[in-house]
């Protein structure tokens, strides 16, 4: 078994919605990005890689490269996971969004499903939840948004 950890941020510009795991939630705020901005996402894909050894996601999407300008963050996903499921499967995956807003809850199981889809795994396998700093900080400002996830990886 490994286990890896995932981390992003991005700041707050524009206008919503906003992208986490893959669903489009209203925001009166956008996410500043190269690709679609999806935190939980990047999160989840830098902690396979980091899981797998193999490195972190600005190795195989770099923001210098045009060619993945908006891109879909599933689609980012669905590749890195192509590499790595021929050594690995999910044990499972932890998610913790850190926003004062959007609210998340009632978006956590299509979240989910997409996540499980993507992975070919269970959605019982994926957890998501979120929690806010109490209008601290970068947080208080409505600066941005931050994203951690935790990944267990069992060989087959």
């Amino acid at each position: 078994m490994r286990i890896g950890h995932g981390f992003d941020v991005h700041r707050f510009e524009g206008n919503g919605p906003i992208l986490l795991g893959g669903v489009s939630l209203p925001c009166l705020k956008g996410v500043s990005s190269h690709s679609d901005g999806d935190i939980l996402l990047h999160a989840v894909i830098d902690s396979i890689l980091g899981a797998a050894g193999m490195g972190d996601i600005g190795v195989y999407f770099s923001d210098d490269d045009a060619r993945f300008k908006g891109i879909s963050s599933r689609v980012l996903l669905r590749r890195i996971w192509k590499k790595v499921r021929r050594m690995y499967k999910i044990g499972n995956i932890d998610v913790t969004i850190i926003a004062d807003f959007p609210k998340i809850r009632m978006h956590t199981e299509r979240m989910k499903e997409n996540i499980s889809l993507d992975l070919s795994c269970s959605v019982d396998d994926i957890n998501i939840k979120s929690t806010t700093t109490e209008n601290i900080g970068f947080f208080k400002k409505e600066m941005g948004i931050a994203c951690e996830a935790v990944v267990l990886l069992e060989k087959l």
